[in-house]
């Protein structure tokens, strides 16, 4: 049984990562394996011999003498524990899409547009790196790469030149999430899942992240693309006269959220659906909107579109939020079968190297390499929520923030390896050979500066 669930989570994986050939949307297999690994899991129940509770992170004693109705019972509420924790992750998501599609609605990002006031060319790309950067940690990569890419296309004309300033923002909003526990879905789960903490993330992955993002950019300033100065035309005024207030009080209303969960040692989806309330607050004043959200009516209907909430609620992308759901669940059913937690010792007891036992610092920095690595072929989320099954080291050991760095930068080396990529992809029409040529090869160089930085000042300090 165990073969065949493995077999199903492979297949699944592969349709998953194999989105665009076979035109399927990848929370389609990603749902379907999910529903189906648990299914078969009640099914084959007896023929289980180990079990892994997530808890204690470590193999439940005597399962093999449990009757029939007592592992159902274990499996039911194994089942509600990872739903659970799932759940977390994904209202948090919730909360923050529908933040940041509340500023849009008031065009408060077009207030960003006002920082560019230069007309060189390698002065506009240090101004988009760091903006994708510093942005990306508190609205997310994805998000980041949406915003700077749709101003981006009001500034420069030449799409050829432009694609150029689109993979170097991929390139600085994937470095930008890595240091933020709200910056990237991976960082989301770690911070959730109790394995590093707001301060520490921080402190151990900000310069590494900040290299991954400075190296590209510096590399590719001296490339002929970005020399010269660019045609600008004259500025659009904005849509509302409060994109500013807005585009301030919901970044600031996100940035809150770890602080609050300092405060008050609350999950942090709590602080984001206070966050959502206050933001929703001033929304709804500000449009003057006269019905509620939650009233949506067939007299109400008609103006529906005038409440800033509604259209934020119907804007989020709630396809990722259901593949997220099905690609955690199937994960949980091989982290609860004990699957992960032995893969992991397996590597843990030795993986060769020049003829000799590699320890097991060593094995987990190759794993962790590899993890990134694996983030720009397949999809980063799955991996590290593999991880969280296979290693139990306690909270903010150093494995974690190399995890965080290594699942949150890796994807930058092909377009399709992250969501800010795949965005951008859509957006820009990016070839993936293009990006391959042109683009690949600065991301690895960022990612490896980010990763020598950080084993250097791990060593250090």
């Amino acid at each position: 049984m165990e073969t065949l669930l493995i077999v199903i989570f492979v297949i699944g994986y592969l349709a998953i990562t194999l989105e665009h050939n076979l035109k399927i949307d990848k929370l389609i297999p990603a749902l379907a394996m999910m529903a189906v690994m648990w299914a078969l899991m009640s099914f084959g129940i007896d023929g289980f011999t180990s079990w892994f509770d997530s808890s204690e992170h470590a193999l439940l004693e005597g399962f093999g003498n449990f009757n029939h109705a007592e592992k159902l019972e274990l499996l039911e509420e194994t089942l509600l524990h990872h739903l659970g924790k799932t759940s977390e992750i994904l209202v948090f998501l919730l909360g923050a899409m529908t933040i940041v599609e509340i500023i849009d609605y008031f065009d408060g990002f077009a207030t960003i547009k006002t920082y560019v006031k230069t007309r060189s060319k390698k002065k506009i790309l240090w101004i988009f790196s760091f903006l994708a950067f510093v942005l990306s940690a508190i609205i997310d990569n994805l998000t980041a790469t949406i915003v700077l890419i749709s101003i981006l296309q009001k500034i420069i004309k030449d799409r050829d030149t432009r694609l150029w300033y689109a993979g170097l923002i991929i390139i600085a909003a994937n470095a930008g999430g890595a240091w933020s526990p709200i910056g990237d879905v991976t960082t989301t789960m770690l911070w959730i899942g109790k394995k590093v903490t707001t301060a520490n993330l921080i402190e151990h992955l900000l310069l590494p992240s900040l290299l991954c993002m400075v190296v590209p950019s510096l590399i590719a300033s001296f490339l002929p693309v970005f020399k010269g100065e660019i045609d600008v035309e004259d500025e659009e005024p904005s849509k509302s006269k409060f994109g500013a207030t807005m585009l301030y009080l919901g970044l600031g209303a996100i940035i809150f959220v770890p602080i609050f969960k300092t405060i008050t040692h609350l999950p942090p989806y709590v602080g984001m659906m206070l966050s959502l309330a206050v933001v929703s607050t001033f929304a709804e004043i500000y449009s003057s909107s006269k019905f509620s959200i939650s009233n949506v009516d067939e007299e109400s209907d008609a103006a529906s579109h005038h409440s800033p909430v509604h259209s934020a609620l119907t804007k989020i992308e709630l396809p990722s939020i259901l593949f997220f759901l099905g690609i955690l669940m199937a994960v949980a059913a091989l982290e609860s079968l004990g699957m992960l937690f032995n893969f992991a010792e397996g590597l843990k007891q030795g993986m060769p190297l020049m003829g000799t036992e590699m320890t097991s610092s060593h094995v987990s920095d190759l794993v962790i390499l590899l993890l990134g690595v694996g983030s720009a072929v397949i999809d980063n989320v799955p991996l590290v929520a593999a991880s969280l099954g296979m290693f139990s080291e306690p909270m903010n050991d150093q494995l974690w923030h190399f995890i965080a760095y290594s699942a949150g930068t890796g994807g930058s080396m092909l377009i399709i390896g992250s969501a800010a990529g795949v965005v951008a992809m859509g957006m820009e029409k990016i070839d993936f050979f293009w990006y391959l040529k042109k683009i690949s090869w600065l991301a690895l160089i960022g990612f490896l500066a980010g990763a020598i930085c950080f084993m250097i000042m791990r060593n250090l300090f």
